[in-house]
């Protein structure tokens, strides 16, 4: 009996970068704050992340200022129409 790689490894395989690039880690805690606060959000609300979302956006919008992600807009990260924000503005016009 053999105990290499399983075949399918040795042939074929290509190693494939992450679609949203490198997350780098918070080495000097600069976010760390705002990730302790979504965490203990998460703990109080028995895991239900729709009452902590607000404090995700935070904490996903500090790695960006801190540029420990790469800068993107709310609505690709599923992050728009929480509770408190200002509701779009219709176009053309009120009739």
């Amino acid at each position: 009996m053999s105990f290499g790689r399983p075949p399918s490894i040795s042939t074929g395989f290509q190693v494939t970068p992450p679609n949203r690039g490198s997350f780098p880690l918070d080495h000097y805690g600069e976010c760390k704050d705002i990730m302790t606060q979504y965490l203990e959000c998460l703990r109080k609300n028995s895991s239900t992340s729709s009452e902590c979302r607000h404090l995700n956006r935070d904490y996903l919008g500090c790695r960006m200022q801190k540029g420990l992600m790469e800068q993107d807009e709310w609505k690709n990260l599923g992050l728009t129409n929480l509770k408190g924000d200002q509701p779009p503005e219709e176009k053309g016009g009120a009739k």
